[in-house]
């Protein structure tokens, strides 16, 4: 009996030793894991959200989109074109949606070096389109394009990559096929482009080669409702303005002629272009960033065109066959005037933006469209130009849109890029 006692005295205290002995492992444990997670809070990276630090950002800060890069941050819109041998998504056979005068394929263009070309930012690599990705990513949204011809351009170059995933059904057009829109129905996605050349309420007298056969009038008090009205549909914008304020105009406010552009032996005060432009960039943005409706908006720079030895209507032609490299082209002063609005303007929507939760960026594609001037159609904006009767006529060159595959499908690349690291 005695036996039996001590040997369970004995399993007791045995059994209290081991378990002093874990719990005091269980709290040097503890203890050594709050002092890792102290360490690993005060030294990994913090999420802040765009809001909470675009006070503290530079004037260039401001004007930036990033990407991450093994160094940091890289911005997306400084690089160079490069190589690229694996060619264009799509051709003129494989997709039906490009327009005659930018289908420089079918057009008889000879050379093929613009077509293997991609934009390589300076600090960071940025994959190609993925459409399949793209189409995921916007499942029952709406995306808009508002402005001129060039956002006519992009959504063309945008069907004809989508089409390799999924084909758009047109669903609208208007009287002169310029604002359309098409549905994917496998995704939901509505892809829509609207024309409003000057975002503003302007009577245009032009006919589609842009000949003219009365000034412009434009209301530079009255955005143009063609788009304001179908704003709240969109989950997405991208919206621009662009060449259409150099055309020579007349400005109204409150409905009462303020001045002009370009308009001698009207007896109208010259006030230029820029004065337009301001007011209608600074209106179209007050309104974004106003609206209840708070749509993701990609606010486009203007691109620069190429001509040389004169205008589109002078005789002015575009046939380099080779991007510039940068520092071996300079922008012209006009494009520069443009440019200079253009910041001032989105830097002062940015700093509302962050106030009411709007997502508003830059898409500054002018330094990487001035590296193209291989990229137009240039005479190849009409059917074999040098067939048959047709070398005998006089040849317009189209030195501001682009050929289709070429640059700007790599705007897409990047308008991806932003949206998937944002």
């Amino acid at each position: 009996m005695k036996a039996a006692i001590s040997n369970n005295v004995n399993y007791k205290k045995q059994f209290s030793v081991v378990f002093i002995k874990f719990a005091v492992c269980f709290l040097l444990m503890g203890f050594a894991y709050r002092l890792f997670l102290s360490s690993f809070v005060q030294f990994s990276t913090v999420e802040v959200s765009d809001t909470a630090f675009v006070s503290n950002k530079t004037s260039s800060d401001l004007t930036m989109d990033r990407s991450t890069s093994q160094n940091g941050k890289c911005d997306l819109f400084k690089g160079d074109w490069v190589q690229d041998p694996t060619g264009p998504f799509y051709t003129n056979h494989t997709c039906y949606s490009i327009e005659a005068h930018q289908n420089c394929m079918r057009n008889g263009r000879p050379d093929t070096g613009y077509l293997y070309r991609r934009w390589k930012p300076k600090d960071c690599e940025i994959p190609k389109f993925n459409p399949k990705k793209f189409v995921h990513m916007m499942r029952g949204k709406s995306l808009a394009f508002v402005g001129d011809s060039i956002m006519r351009n992009h959504v063309q170059s945008l069907l004809c990559i989508l089409s390799q995933e999924e084909q758009g059904d047109e669903v609208y057009h208007d009287k002169q096929y310029k604002s359309r829109r098409w549905y994917f129905p496998i995704h939901d996605l509505t892809l829509s482009v609207v024309w409003s050349p000057f975002l503003v309420k302007a009577s245009i007298f032009e006919d589609n080669n842009g000949v003219s056969t009365d000034t412009a009038q434009l209301h530079l008090d009255k955005l143009d409702d063609v788009w304001t009205r179908q704003f709240d549909n969109f989950d997405y914008v991208v919206i621009a303005g662009g060449k259409w304020y150099l055309k020579s105009a007349i400005y109204y406010e409150n409905n009462k002629i303020v001045g002009c552009h370009n308009c001698p032996g009207k007896n109208i005060t010259e006030v230029g272009f820029e004065y337009a432009y301001r007011k209608a960039l600074n209106s179209t943005l007050k309104y974004i960033t106003r609206s209840k409706h708070k749509a993701y908006t990609f606010f486009r720079t203007a691109t620069p065109d190429h001509f040389e030895n004169g205008e589109w209507n002078t005789g002015g032609y575009c046939n380099r066959t080779d991007p510039f490299k940068e520092g071996e082209i300079d922008i012209r002063d006009i494009d520069e005037v443009m440019r200079k609005i253009e910041l001032e303007e989105f830097e002062r929507a940015l700093r509302i933006g962050s106030e009411v939760g709007l997502r508003i960026r830059l898409f500054d594609t002018t330094f990487l469209s001035l590296l193209r001037p291989d990229g137009h159609p240039g005479v190849y904006r009409q059917f074999q130009p040098f067939a048959g009767d047709s070398r005998h006529s006089k040849i317009q060159n189209d030195c501001l849109h682009w050929c289709l595959p070429g640059p700007i499908d790599s705007w897409n690349d990047l308008m991806m890029e932003i949206l998937v690291s944002s």
